[in-house]
């Protein structure tokens, strides 16, 4: 009796161990990520804090996993759970689709949310409150004074371009449909790391970049910056986007992270980018610092 009893105690015992590994010790596990810079880093750890404080989940952060080609998988195959995705490359890189001539940025979101869901069974909640779009940025020492994208165009021979790898990648809204929509023929086009390529315009390794405007550095490089005249890029509100299963086994998510709707300005997000990029804070102290100021969350 005792050679069958002890066997069997070790293995439900043995159950136990298993069971508590699979779940996080007893709670249940979401996955916050995000892309590779400054922005990105902050706002996965801004998430990933908050659902700390308000919510019984074990929060597992996988920060700066990649660009949308990666994210994009890894939400569909359940690898992550949630991260903050912008309503134009939604739309136009991701489901391959344009906006409607005229379309608000409401109904833009509409259009992203019904095919997130219909393709990918993920769903966008609330927009945090700011957009963060592209504008061309250069140096004060440059020998021109472009005000529009189109300002730019005659001289863009004799100008270099520098971009994120991604953004000769992309289709619908990456280089080649947006030069060919502008008519750019630039002499020379460099590749760089997206938190690299401010450092480079700055120290004139290249003469235009297409920087994002809530970038600190737009403002700490005093660097001079145009508008999409043309209406090219769609608007690119910041959202968090988020597996539809989660919401269903877990709705108390939704109602957390929608406590950031339209909490967070662009010269919010431009400053906590700042404080990163040339302050040199950690993006986790950072997230924590905006939330605790806004109430969401408590010391």
């Amino acid at each position: 009796m005792k050679r069958i009893l002890k066997p069997f105690i070790l293995l439900i015992a043995l159950s136990f161990v298993i069971s508590g590994c699979g779940n996080g010790g007893g709670k249940d596990t979401i996955t916050v990520s995000g892309k590779m810079w400054t922005e990105q880093f902050i706002l996965t750890q801004m998430m990933a804090e908050l659902l700390k404080e308000k919510t019984d989940l074990d929060v597992k952060v996988e920060e700066g996993l990649g660009e949308v080609s990666i994210l994009t998988p890894a939400l569909e195959k359940g690898d992550i759970d949630v991260y903050i995705e912008y309503t134009g490359t939604g739309l136009e890189a991701v489901l391959k689709e344009q906006a409607k001539e005229g379309a608000s940025a409401e109904e833009i979101l509409s259009q992203v949310r019904k095919g997130y869901e219909e393709k990918f069974n993920v769903t966008w909640l609330k927009p945090l409150g700011f957009e963060n779009t592209y504008t061309l940025a250069y140096t004060q020492d440059q020998d021109f004074d472009a005000k529009t994208f189109s300002d730019l165009v005659p001289l863009s021979k004799d100008l270099s371009f520098g971009a994120p790898h991604q953004f000769y990648e992309r289709e619908g809204d990456g280089y080649d449909a947006f030069a060919e929509a502008y008519g750019y023929e630039f002499k020379a086009k460099e590749s760089f790391d997206p938190n690299i390529m401010y450092e480079a315009v700055k120290n004139g390794d290249v003469d235009i970049i297409p920087a994002f405007t809530t970038d600190g550095r737009i403002q700490r490089y005093n660097l001079k910056t145009t508008t999409d005249d043309k209406g090219f890029f769609p608007p690119y509100d910041a959202a968090p986007i988020i597996r539809q299963e989660v919401l269903e086994e877990h709705p108390e998510v939704e109602e957390v992270l929608n406590e950031l709707a339209g909490q967070i300005s662009e010269e919010e997000m431009s400053e906590m980018n700042a404080k990163v990029d040339m302050d040199k804070q950690d993006p986790k102290d950072v997230a924590r610092e905006f939330l605790l100021s806004k109430g969401l969350i408590e010391e």
